[in-house]
């Protein structure tokens, strides 16, 4: 069901509301609310009645409860003076009073930013496909590495045609183990084409299998086997490549032949450790980065030279701290030294610049970031993860239109990985403080703790965007997990550590300090 209203759009199903072209963002209860004033618009609906519908009877304070209601003014265009579509009636409660129809959902599907299967997706007009985890044949766990790392490398080649919409890695890998409908996989994924296989690995030979299938309709349109030797793995990860892209495009592959520039490791030791690392990177947990570290401190170990290696070490470095609460500046020269070193062993590797634009970034050159942010993204164009990060270096500037439409992008690419919506959710949230809409920028700080509890940082931010929308009772809560955690954490601490400036920080300590942390 569909709720359409003034300039808006609501579905109800997908969760999702739309002004003209542009997703608006709502926290979950705000958007409930928002569904419950729709559904019940015609009669005036009381405060019980809205405590029992949207949060279930449980007993919230009255701060709260005006702080959704004017999340969803503000959602809908409504100021609470002139109260076009939502009025207030005195002692009696809300009513929706808007011309609303109301639709069912054609067969359409609808760009959104979710981060879960069961969500379609508008097809781009490029080529679009994605790589779903190859089967490991060998029955053997151990084997999965191999099989996971094959897909890794597939799809990295693959992001880097200009001409391809690829869906990230991470995000085709939430149907690893299942039994799917290949056409359901290209609605919820938004892709006209995927691409699955196999693997069998024994002893020192493989077989791997690939086919490639137009979704919509489920034909076959290319598949093969390969028989090889195990250090054979790299010249087969190009040839499948290069089969792929010639049996999508043949016209655009025979005027630019495609070859994959990165470079691959000698050991197949160390790539399997770094394939586990990247294992390790959605989660923003503590002792999953811990475990990334070693690996790949051994990957480098093993082979001194292995650039990718170094620039993951570099990024685990920079969110090691960050996760435990330590000072950046204690791990900023070795995270430095790493990623120069990753971009001086190969200035061709997507990773490697997008680790060095994080790594400066972090020293506040967010120019310099940007610049490093968009040579990632001419190396890759797909590359979710530097979208991300290059909305949250125009964010810090205070180029919000296009650091918004970054952000957006990063979500479409990789609707499910963690570390994509963990940056891309920062970004947009930075944006909304930067501007002063604190409601909005509450609602993305609410998220990412929601998500990612173990980031100390994310607290911060709640403390002070509920402080600024004057929800002190979440700001207090928010302050008191920060202290508990950081109990060194002043308002000065944050001036010297926080990689921004401008008006985000300013309103950032405004912020906190009206939420009562200290100047020392």
């Amino acid at each position: 069901m569909q709720f359409v209203f003034s300039d808006h759009r609501l579905d109800v199903d997908r969760r999702e509301l739309r002004r003209g072209a542009e997703w608006i963002a709502l926290q979950p209860q705000v958007f409930d609310l928002l569904v419950y004033l729709l559904q019940n618009r015609d009669r005036v609906v009381s405060k019980g009645d809205i405590l029992a519908a949207v949060w279930r009877g449980r007993i919230v304070s009255d701060s709260t409860l005006s702080s959704r209601i004017a999340a969803v003014r503000k959602a809908v265009g409504d100021n609470g003076v002139a109260q076009h579509l939502i009025r207030t009636v005195p002692r009696k409660g809300l009513r929706f009073v808007g011309a609303v129809r109301e639709q069912q959902k054609t067969d359409t599907p609808t760009t959104v930013l979710m981060d879960q299967p069961g969500v379609e997706f508008e097809l781009p007009d490029k080529p679009s496909i994605a790589v779903l985890p190859f089967a490991n044949m060998s029955g053997d766990p151990e084997q999965e590495v191999f099989a996971d790392g094959m897909v890794e490398e597939i799809t990295t080649a693959l992001s880097k045609v200009r001409w391809f919409f690829v869906i990230a890695r991470n995000s085709s890998f939430i149907y690893k183990g299942r039994a799917v409908d290949l056409r359901q996989v290209g609605r919820e994924l938004g892709v006209r084409y995927i691409l699955e296989g196999s693997v069998r690995k024994a002893g020192d030979r493989m077989r791997i299998s690939g086919q490639l299938i137009e979704a919509a309709t489920g034909s076959h349109l290319w598949a093969e086997r390969y028989d090889r030797a195990i250090a054979d793995i790299f010249a087969v990860q190009d040839e499948i490549t290069e089969r792929v892209v010639a049996a999508i495009e043949p016209q655009l592959y025979a005027a630019e032949h495609f070859r994959s520039q990165r470079r691959p490791p000698e050991s197949l030791d160390a790539w399997g450790r770094v394939i586990r690392a990247l294992s390790h990177m959605g989660p923003s947990t503590r002792a999953g980065n811990a475990q990334a570290e070693a690996l790949c401190r051994r990957a480098i170990a093993i082979e001194p030279s292995y650039g990718q290696a170094h620039s993951l070490l570099a990024w685990i470095l920079i969110r090691r701290a960050s996760l435990a609460g330590d000072l950046i500046k204690a791990v900023l020269p070795e995270a430095t030294t790493e990623a120069q070193t990753a971009l001086g062993l190969d200035a061709g590797d997507a990773w490697a610049h997008v680790t060095y634009g994080m790594v400066i970034g972090r020293n506040r050159r967010h120019l310099d970031a940007e610049r490093a942010f968009r040579r990632s993204l001419e190396l890759n164009p797909n590359f979710a993860l530097a979208h991300a990060l290059l909305g949250v270096a125009l964010a810090a500037q205070g180029i919000g239109e296009e650091a918004l439409a970054g952000a957006e992008r990063a979500l479409r690419l990789s609707p499910s990985d963690g570390l994509v919506d963990f940056y891309a959710s920062r970004a947009i949230k930075y944006v909304h403080l930067g501007a002063g809409n604190y409601a909005d920028s509450l609602a993305w700080a609410r998220r990412l703790t929601e998500r990612y509890p173990e980031y100390a940082p994310g607290y911060t931010w709640l403390a002070a965007t509920a402080a600024l929308q004057g929800d002190m009772e979440t700001a207090a809560d928010a302050l008191a997990t920060l202290l508990r955690r950081r109990p060194h954490f002043s308002l000065a601490w944050m001036r010297e550590n926080l990689p921004f400036s401008g008006d985000i920080l300013e309103r950032l300590l405004m912020g906190l300090r009206k939420a009562g942390l200290p100047e020392e």
